[in-house]
């Protein structure tokens, strides 16, 4: 089926659940190979560097946006700032009806590269999982072709994500105080990623003081499956992990940003309904411009920084290691 076909007879409104826009040439061949690849980014401002290597894993092909708010926007910027693609089609859902039409499923089996916009991480789920458009985007990853999210959108990309199904967005004081209350709000089984199954990420990073509620993060989710090799990936504003297909990522960023490995390898020594959080020993590594990561094993080459965390009575507690 040739683009042309993919995009034919897409007409979204309000009244069916979706809104679509597009740019560039729907007909043009991709001139390149996909390779499989993620694009991990924090929030903000977009590192050009970073969209330039997924369009390239593209293979300069056609992208396809997804959102839950907004209109075309990131579309544009993608296809007149950062360039390099034939085309780029943008699916807005207002429901979850959808994720199962015919022509939105259209568009995204014929995506070269999906990417998934910020937001909303609740509607992501409430609109998507366990839809059609959920199988198709598993398909999309086991092809071997690149995804990619930012902010709400990476968020929901680890094998276990923090949901905000509450209509909130948890601090980390809030998370600690109150570890398996309301407001600490667990999904899991939504994107099949690689090398993610046992991760849990988080965004706007450092900016907004994440580094404890994504501690409590991977404590639900260890105490949920009942084992201890949880990992948490929280990634800085203005800033991507791009992780190629063999696990190895590197981080491009516009302010010296960061991604923040949390590996504690141990379940917490306190984790009660109504009790703050206790959780010792933590390591906690910096991946910046000159480390590597390895998802493979989550080993760390000349990180930017280590430390260690604890989690006294709900209070964060880090030191340099």
């Amino acid at each position: 089926m040739t683009s042309a076909a993919v995009a034919q007879d897409v007409h979204g409104s309000s009244s069916s659940g979706y809104r679509y826009y597009e740019i560039g040439d729907l007909a043009a061949p991709r001139p390149g190979k996909t390779e499989a690849a993620m694009m991990l980014m924090g929030g903000g401002d977009f590192p050009p560097d970073a969209f330039h290597w997924w369009v390239e894993r593209a293979g300069h092909g056609r992208v396809v946006v997804l959102r839950a708010s907004g209109a075309d926007e990131l579309q544009n910027e993608i296809y007149n700032d950062i360039g390099g693609v034939t085309a780029v089609q943008t699916l807005v859902f207002d429901s979850r009806k959808a994720a199962d039409d015919p022509a939105v499923l259209r568009v995204v089996r014929g995506a070269d590269a999906i990417f998934i916009a910020g937001g909303d991480q609740a509607r992501y789920i409430r609109f998507w999982k366990g839809t059609t458009l959920n199988t198709a985007l598993n398909e999309h990853i086991r092809a071997g072709k690149p995804i990619g999210g930012t902010s709400a959108g990476l968020a929901i990309l680890g094998g276990y994500a923090y949901g905000a199904l509450d209509g909130g967005s948890v601090d980390s004081h809030t998370a600690m105080t109150d570890p398996r209350g309301s407001q600490v709000t667990m999904d899991k089984d939504f994107l099949t990623m690689p090398f993610l199954s046992n991760v849990v990420t988080d965004t706007h990073f450092a900016k907004r003081d994440r580094l404890g509620r994504l501690i409590v993060f991977v404590a639900r989710a260890a105490q949920e499956k009942g084992q201890s090799d949880i990992v948490g990936i929280g990634v800085d504003e203005d800033t991507a992990l791009c992780v190629e297909a063999d696990g190895r990522g590197r981080v491009y960023s516009l302010n010296d940003g960061y991604a923040w490995l949390v590996m504690p390898r141990h379940t917490a020594n306190r984790l009660s309904n109504g009790e703050p959080l206790n959780f010792g020993a933590i390591p906690v590594t910096g991946v910046g411009e000159g480390s590597r990561l390895h998802l493979e094993g989550f080993k760390v080459d000349n990180a930017a920084f280590t430390a260690v965390a604890s989690v006294v009575d709900g209070e964060l507690q880090l030191r340099p290691h």
